[in-house]
């Protein structure tokens, strides 16, 4: 198979396109330049498109004996990513980057100009495994559960699924695969793994709202409308944070309180005592559904496996009591595409969910679908 390998300049990436060249396959290596400035240096382990990860995938590619090209997407990160980062703290949400960078960017965007060049695949160093089945490439978890990233690539929609090569679904771990970096002679075998939002190197996540949204002076009051406080800035703040909201008194019962929830219509946080976070129902909408034979709606008594749903990237997965589409069911028609909304009902409370995050499903290992959270809270 022709292959498009994308090239981040992390050890991931290398490994994947290396491991993609001995299986046989012509190999082309892209890099994709998605910072604005992309003359900036990594801060350690933080951030990511840095000229060293360009040379450091350039390095790689020269290694494997691969012809190397550099994309720039920066307006395409700028316009699909950050721009709707921004967008959706101003709207009281709390996004994902990573869900959303690699919908639109490394997989819509990716895919699409593979496929207009001729290529069969993509190959990316996602830790994730695709298993044939039935009805065609199903998304599974990744052998190694400390790194599974099957929870951001639940968007990138069924249609993907047979276009993409992911070599590390399989690795025992990280260790394995900086064991093979320095097999294959790769020369990043040593670099730390980037953490935290790419285009927030620093991590100060509030520094750059502020220098996006500026300040907007609140409350900060309890579920009965008191207040206790005030703060700068709604987007500040997200669903379960207890950190950063100075209030001046402590509550009657001396307990910490933690944010319930934003108000940007009110421009007022909302907190509460611990209890108040958990959640036994998850409302979602912009379904993406990769389980065409599976339409979830019958749970633990199918004797199918147990639905799980998970709302971060390594958060716990929790069972699943009742699913319940809320327009049109999920079909055989429906794979990738947006099918309506849903709700799912949990056997235990899960804690600190928020509008904005990703709801994924599973059945045992298998990614059924994901869609975004409108709401949750408890079923009477």
């Amino acid at each position: 198979m022709r292959v498009l390998a994308a090239l981040s300049g992390g050890v991931d990436s290398a490994v994947a396109a290396a491991l993609a060249v001995e299986a046989g396959h012509e190999v082309v290596g892209v890099h994709m330049a998605l910072s604005t400035s992309p003359q900036e240096c990594r801060i350690g382990s933080r951030g990511c498109c840095s000229v060293e990860d360009a040379g450091d995938a350039a390095r790689a590619a020269e290694h494997l004996g691969i012809p190397f090209y550099v994309w720039d997407l920066a307006e395409e990160f700028e316009r699909t990513v950050i721009a709707d980062f921004v967008d959706q703290y101003r709207r009281g949400a709390t996004p994902n980057p990573c869900v959303r960078c690699n919908e639109f960017v490394k997989f819509r965007e990716l895919a699409l100009r593979a496929q207009v060049l001729g290529f069969d695949a993509v190959c990316t160093g996602h830790y994730a495994r695709l298993v044939a089945g039935p009805h065609g490439p199903e998304l599974h978890r990744g052998w190694d559960l400390l790194k599974d990233q099957s929870y951001v690539l639940a968007v990138m929609g069924g249609e993907q699924l047979s276009r993409v090569l992911l070599p590390l679904g399989e690795a025992p771990s990280k260790a394995w695969v900086r064991a093979e970096a320095a097999r294959l002679g790769l020369g990043v075998e040593s670099k730390p793994d980037s953490y935290d939002i790419c285009f927030i190197p620093d991590g100060d996540t509030r520094g750059f709202l502020r220098a996006r949204l500026g300040t907007a002076p609140g409350a900060v009051v309890t579920d009965d409308g008191t207040q206790v406080g005030t703060h700068q800035g709604y987007w500040n703040f997200t669903v379960g944070q207890r950190r950063g909201l100075a209030l001046p008194d402590p509550a009657p019962d001396g307990r910490p309180r933690y944010v319930l929830r934003t108000d940007p219509a009110k421009n007022v946080v909302v907190v509460g005592p611990e209890e108040m976070l958990s959640v036994d129902r998850i409302d979602a909408r912009e379904v993406v559904w990769l389980a065409p034979d599976d339409a979830a709606d019958e749970c633990a008594d199918t004797g199918c496996g147990q639905v799980l749903a998970q709302v971060r990237a390594h958060g716990r997965a929790l069972p699943v009591r009742r699913l319940t589409w809320e327009d049109a069911p999920c079909s055989a028609g429906d794979q990738g595409a947006a099918a309506g909304g849903l709700t799912v009902e949990l056997e235990e409370p899960m804690r600190g969910v928020a509008t904005g995050q990703s709801l994924v499903l599973y059945r045992d290992s298998r990614v059924l679908g994901q869609a975004t959270i409108t709401g949750a809270g408890r079923t009477p």
